[in-house]
């Protein structure tokens, strides 16, 4: 038998792992907060947690970085239409003499900021060949605004080919309005949506790009993407064990357990919910089991360093599997109550105003062309049975109108595949990388596609400039791509 010594030792030793995780914890839920606002109800949050822009470089103090604007038509496909709009870009001019390469960096569904093209190997290439810097906005984002407000009828114009053909006039317009740009060649970079920008624009407009880097791309536009939670759930076995699988797996699957065996109330409490959540509402209980997820999402899909170990510690830290999850849920939500509701998401996407920045406008785009609705349809992933892209499919139709069926976003995003060749996108010139254990890779080209893999990296990992840091996998990457864009600029 252990002594009374021993076992104060052993109760220390677990009170100051705990203290020690939370503290870590704390670290990490920070970036949230940091990365998402008050605006919406928690699952509005976890949602925008997702879609933030990829991790940046801080802005380098020397670059001088200026933002100008370019009009473009609001409908580029329709000749009667003689709208225009303004659109806003960046430019860092620190490194370029006359006749070196444009070096864009292309906007996704977020606002643009100059760190990235004031530092990182995107950057670092643009100095070697003497290049100018843009990093262009997508039309509906940041402060590119096409339309007085964001109705359904303004968003019609809202579309990733009429933002592929504000590149295409925006390069056109450089070489014609700039002598020293006249014979510049054309070297695109984007991660995640904008990654995928970068290779359908080469598809579209073969001759007016060299090449580019795609980070992160995915190219299958899918109404259920399961894997993506299939992928969340292998990062955290694959960097801290089965231990925390099953933590995460038996807490999640016993608080479904709980709801079902009419002990609400008491997930509520340990949850803090709002008492405006009805558990017998499909709609709010897969807002709640998709919130959790999503937390988990987050901190995978842009983990670095020991991210996903931090969370792992604080969990299994827990004295069982469903409090492990409800106090991992309580860090994210401040003081208040945990509003997880599917009416209050709805009021929150039916507001037709830019106040809430590019949630609305991206929510369209799904339901118009990508779907890439996260859900938990297989059962190779550790969380949980409630949350269908029904959930997602049914917001499209509340919010966007009658015609946003199943069938028809069915069809939507089939179009999108043929539009652009879903996995088959044929084009050349494109250097495609993605992190082993980033979700959205299970969409994306494979070695075997002839993409660049990163061992445990995640998501849009790879845009630092060359370090001592990086692993041998990473840096290789990086010198293939600087020798891939000099022969793209060799005359």
């Amino acid at each position: 038998m252990k002594s009374l010594q021993q076992v104060l030792l052993l109760v220390l030793a677990l009170s100051v792992s705990a203290s020690t995780a939370k503290v870590s914890l704390e670290k990490l839920s920070a970036k949230f907060f940091d990365a998402t606002t008050s605006e919406g109800n928690f699952f509005v949050q976890t949602l925008n947690y997702l879609n933030r822009e990829p991790p940046i470089e801080q802005a380098s103090s020397r670059a001088e970085v200026v933002t100008k604007w370019i009009e473009q038509k609001l409908d580029h496909f329709d000749e009667e239409n003689t709208g225009t709009y303004q659109m806003r870009y960046m430019e860092n001019d620190e490194y370029f003499t006359e006749g070196g390469p444009m070096f864009i960096y292309l906007g996704g569904e977020w606002a643009i900021s100059s760190g990235s093209i004031s530092r990182g190997h995107f950057v670092d290439l643009a100095a070697e060949h003497n290049g100018i810097l843009f990093y262009t906005e997508h039309r509906y984002y940041g402060q590119s605004k096409p339309t007085s407000d964001i109705t359904v009828e303004n968003l019609k114009y809202l579309h990733v080919k009429q933002a592929l053909a504000d590149l295409a006039h925006f390069i056109s317009f450089q070489r014609q309005n700039n002598t020293a740009l006249a014979n510049s060649k054309v070297i695109m970079a984007g991660g995640s949506y904008s990654a995928t920008m970068v290779v359908w624009f080469k598809h579209l407009y073969p001759e007016l790009l060299d090449g580019g880097w795609a980070s992160s791309a995915p190219l299958l536009a899918k109404v259920d993407f399961r894997e993506y939670k299939e992928v969340t759930g292998r990062a955290l076995l694959e960097l801290s064990g089965q231990q925390c699988y099953d933590r995460v797996h038996n807490g999640i699957a016993e608080l479904e357990a709980m709801i079902q065996q009419g002990r609400a109330a008491e997930v509520k409490a340990m949850m803090k919910i709002c008492n405006n959540f009805d558990e017998n509402n499909d709609l709010d209980l897969w807002t709640l089991f998709s919130s959790i997820s999503n937390l988990f999402a987050g901190i995978v899909q842009y983990q670095s360093g020991d991210d996903v170990p931090i969370v792992c510690n604080y969990l299994l830290a827990q004295e069982d599997d469903a409090t492990a999850i409800a106090k991992f849920l309580l860090n994210y939500i401040g003081t208040r109550c945990v509003d997880l509701t599917y009416k209050d998401t709805l009021a929150y996407y039916l507001d037709s105003t830019y106040a809430y920045g590019a949630s609305r406008p991206w929510y369209y785009q799904t339901c118009n062309e990508y779907g890439w609705y996260e859900s938990s349809a297989s059962r190779n992933q550790p969380f949980g049975t409630k949350f269908p892209a029904l959930l997602y499919t049914t917001l499209c139709q509340d919010v966007f109108g009658d015609e946003y069926t199943n069938s028809n976003i069915s069809a939507k995003v089939a179009q999108t595949n043929v539009d652009f060749g879903g996995m088959s996108p044929n084009v050349e010139n494109i250097y495609q990388t993605h992190g082993s254990l980033d979700p959205w890779s299970a969409i994306g080209h494979t070695d075997a596609d002839g993409a660049t893999i990163l061992p445990l990296e995640s998501h849009c990992s790879d845009f630092t400039s060359i370090s001592s840091s990086d692993t041998a996998e990473m840096r290789a990457s990086k010198d293939t791509l600087a020798s891939l864009v000099r022969e793209w600029l060799a005359d």
